[in-house]
């Protein structure tokens, strides 16, 4: 299905999209895929998705080299004239829990030396990429829209550099920042951009006087965003 959706488009410079589900069937150990290094069948698919992409573009680049149709199919003009503006890319999304650690309990049930372990609600085992569709799924924010990394580097308040790495969705549509020591700085820089969504993790911020100050400063450089902290 992946491989007609983007040879169709590659036709008629359509922009068509496909969602593929397969369940992570294990490989039989004595099968040829399993000895080549595939675990399961959605591994397989993964890779005959790519394979299909890459063959796609490499017709593409001979019929423009060659200048005459090598291929079983016609070739849109504006594909001919850029093979890598045909998308072949897709996105793989895997069924999990919940990112966050499971901390209510009774009273009776919590220990002062057990407080320190409830700080981070964040499973120690995920990453700011988990983190990040969790709150497309919460926000309804659709999953195949664009998603650009950028690397703020900003002066820490006790001295030196800091990176922190921002993720942004659709453009302006949403700003996420899940390091820890965030800033005002780092705030400031994000509200700045005037995102429709801002995102911050909850044990992140590098005082309480930054998680005190952020609506403010929100409400100064971007008073429209919605924020979210998790």
């Amino acid at each position: 299905t992946a491989h007609a959706v983007m040879q169709l488009n590659a036709e008629d410079g359509g922009r068509r999209r496909h969602i593929q589900v397969q369940l992570p069937e294990p490989c039989d150990e004595k099968s040829e895929a399993f000895k080549a290094g595939y675990a399961t069948i959605a591994e397989i698919g993964k890779e005959r998705i790519r394979r299909a992409g890459a063959r796609l573009k490499d017709e593409i680049r001979r019929m423009k080299e060659e200048g005459k149709a090598t291929s079983s199919f016609k070739i849109h003009p504006s594909y001919l004239e850029n093979p890598e503006g045909l998308d072949t890319g897709f996105r793989v999304l895997k069924i999990a829990d919940s990112n966050f650690a499971e901390i209510q309990c009774e009273p009776d049930q919590l220990d002062q030396g057990d407080l320190l372990l409830h700080v981070d609600n964040i499973k120690p085992d995920r990453g700011a990429e988990d983190l990040l569709f969790q709150v497309l799924l919460d926000w309804g924010v659709d999953l195949s829209l664009k998603i650009t990394k950028e690397i703020f580097k900003l002066r820490k308040d006790e001295g030196g550099m800091m990176n922190y790495e921002v993720f942004w969705v659709d453009d302006n549509a949403l700003a996420a920042c899940f390091e820890t020591r965030v800033s005002e700085d780092l705030v400031k820089e994000i509200a700045k951009r005037t995102p429709l969504r801002a995102v911050f993790r909850d044990a992140g911020y590098a005082s309480d006087a930054v998680k005190i100050n952020i609506e403010q400063i929100f409400k100064a450089l971007s008073p429209h965003t919605e924020l979210k902290t998790v």
